[in-house]
């Protein structure tokens, strides 16, 4: 059964505080989200007498699933219940595993010495398709740990703060407070998750000035470059200078920056082109491969951007192409990075909602 992860405070005190199951999995690549889960469950299971943990680390092919299967096998009348965690790297369990996992799935059912957590990375369509995770899922609780996104963060930092009795003043000023806060922290949950926990113990309880913020909040903002695409597409062009600054200090490639901000110009022009020859932009999405919000943000954007535009737009990136080889190019800065700024920017711009 698939949970919420904000559910699982509400699904562990259910039934009287004994709603805990035998068996959870939990996937995706937040470690603070993950780490909180993870704890929350424990501190379930020590309440119920589970006292005994054993920790599996699945690494490689030649992982020997016998401990694991041995370990959960192993309780006697006289023995206490115990946690066996699973952890999985490498999100791919091999075909030994896959066996295994799907015994341990069906063992799980009714069994209620030994508690077992799946740990795993983000997983695709086709790994949660997979047999062994059916099973896992269909025996058990599955919960999908994702990031929190941009758009996202102000509402999740406010609602830290409250449980630390902590709160941004009402109104306009306090969003810009969450806002500045937010920038200082995307893509860093676990960073802002200390950078919070730092203003509980440097102010008391009670409004938070923006000042107060400004001067305690370190910027341990982390940037990823398919992010960058989101951001231009949105049309936010304050938020595409802060990436691109932090990108580049990072020590991220070039190239693959390049790549990101061409591969958007040139998925634009196709589905372009397929709706000017007269298919349906659903279907011309799909064909492309386009859905989830970046299909939203292709819907809100192709009906402003001419043919020509995007005729110019995959021109520009070709030049930077080249740029980012070290070719020289007339008119373009010979910098990749100012390069590559004028080209997202171009883009940005063009994506910019009408009443921006």
């Amino acid at each position: 059964m698939q949970l919420p992860a904000q559910q699982l405070a509400q699904h562990l005190q259910s039934q009287g505080g004994n709603g805990l199951r035998s068996l959870y999995t939990l996937h995706g690549d937040e470690p603070l989200l993950q780490q909180e889960a993870l704890d929350a469950i424990r501190a379930a299971a020590r309440a119920q007498g589970y006292t005994e943990r054993s920790v599996f680390t699945v690494a490689g092919a030649h992982f020997d699933w016998s401990e694991v299967l041995a370990a959960g096998g192993s309780m006697s009348l006289f023995a206490d219940k115990q946690i066996i965690e699973i952890r999985i790297p490498s999100g791919k369990p091999g075909k030994e595993g896959s066996v295994a996992l799907q015994q341990i799935a069906d063992l799980a059912q009714g069994n209620d010495s030994c508690l077992t957590l799946v740990v795993l990375p983000r997983l695709d369509k086709a790994t949660r398709s997979t047999a062994w995770f059916m099973a896992l899922e269909n025996n058990g609780i599955s919960m999908q740990l994702e990031p929190v996104e941009r758009q996202a963060l102000p509402a999740w930092i406010a609602k830290r703060l409250q449980q630390q009795n902590q709160r941004v003043s009402e109104g306009e000023a306090g969003q810009h407070t969450l806002q500045f806060f937010a920038d200082r922290v995307e893509g860093n949950l676990l960073a802002a998750h200390q950078e919070i926990q730092k203003l509980a113990l440097l102010y008391p309880a009670g409004e938070l000035s923006f000042e107060q913020v400004e001067r305690a909040v370190l910027n341990v903002a982390r940037y990823d470059v398919f992010k960058l695409s989101e951001a231009v597409l949105s049309g936010q062009p304050l938020r595409v200078q802060r990436m691109l600054d932090g990108l580049k200090a990072e020590g991220e490639a070039e190239v693959l920056v390049h790549y990101a901000l061409a591969e958007d110009i040139r998925a634009l022009k196709r589905v372009k082109d397929a709706v000017s020859a007269g298919k349906a932009l659903p279907m011309a999405l799909r064909e492309q491969r386009i859905w989830g919000p970046r299909e939203r943000l292709f819907e809100r954007v192709l009906p402003r951007l001419s043919v020509g535009l995007l005729n110019k737009l995959l021109e520009s990136a070709h030049q930077v192409d080249g740029i980012v080889k070290g070719l020289k190019v007339a008119d373009w800065p010979s910098d990749n990075w100012q390069a590559l700024h004028r080209l997202a920017m171009r883009l940005c711009r063009a994506c910019m909602p009408k009443t921006a």
